[in-house]
C-alpha cells in the first residue's frame, strides 16, 4: 500500500469517528485544519522518514492539488488555534475557573475520553472476550457521544 493511501484510509477513519466529528465540530480548528495537522504530526510516524511539505500536501484527502505554501498556511492556522485553545485553559485555571463546580460535566466527560482510549488500547486475544470488549467500547462510545452532544448543544448552559 502506498504512503498516500494508507495515510488516507486513516485519515478518513479518524475524521469520520463520530467522537471526533463532535469534539471537532466544538473545537477551534475547522475540519481542513485538524486534517492538516493530522497530516503534520502523523504522517512522518506512519511513513517511518521525514516528509517534505510538498509530500504533505499531497497527502490531503482533497482531489485538487493543495499547494506547499496552502499547505503552510492552514498548518499555521492550526498551530495558532491550538496555542490559543491552550492559553484559555491556562488563563482559566490560573484565574480558578476550574474550581467551579460549573465544569464538573465536562471533567466527567474527559474522563469517560480517558476511558475508552483505554478500552480501544487493551483489546483482547480470544474471540468470546474481543465480543464482550467491542459491545463495552460500543456502550462507552454511545455513552460519550450522547453525554458530548448535551454539553455542545446551544440550549445547554455552559460557563
Amino acid at each position: 500500500m502506498k504512503l498516500k493511501d494508507g495515510v488516507q484510509a486513516w485519515l478518513t477513519g479518524a475524521l469520520n469517528d463520530p467522537i471526533v466529528k463532535i469534539l471537532a465540530k466544538n473545537s477551534q480548528l475547522t475540519k481542513t485544519q485538524l486534517e492538516t495537522l493530522l497530516i503534520d504530526i502523523l504522517a512522518e510516524n506512519i511513513s517511518g522518514k521525514q516528509l517534505k511539505y510538498d509530500e504533505k500536501a499531497n497527502l490531503r484527502l482533497t482531489k485538487a492539488k493543495i499547494s506547499r505554501g496552502a499547505f503552510n498556511r492552514t498548518l499555521k492556522q492550526s498551530k495558532e488555534n491550538v496555542i490559543k485553545s491552550i492559553y484559555t485553559v491556562l488563563l482559566l485555571g490560573y484565574l480558578g475557573v476550574f474550581e467551579s463546580t460549573t465544569l464538573d460535566p465536562y471533567l466527567e466527560i474527559a474522563n469517560k475520553l480517558h476511558n475508552y482510549v483505554d478500552a480501544h488500547q487493551e483489546t483482547p486475544e480470544k474471540e468470546e472476550e474481543l465480543k464482550d470488549h467491542l459491545k463495552v467500547i460500543e456502550i462507552i462510545r454511545q455513552e460519550l457521544e450522547s453525554s458530548l452532544k448535551r454539553l455542545s448543544s446551544p440550549s445547554e448552559e455552559g460557563l
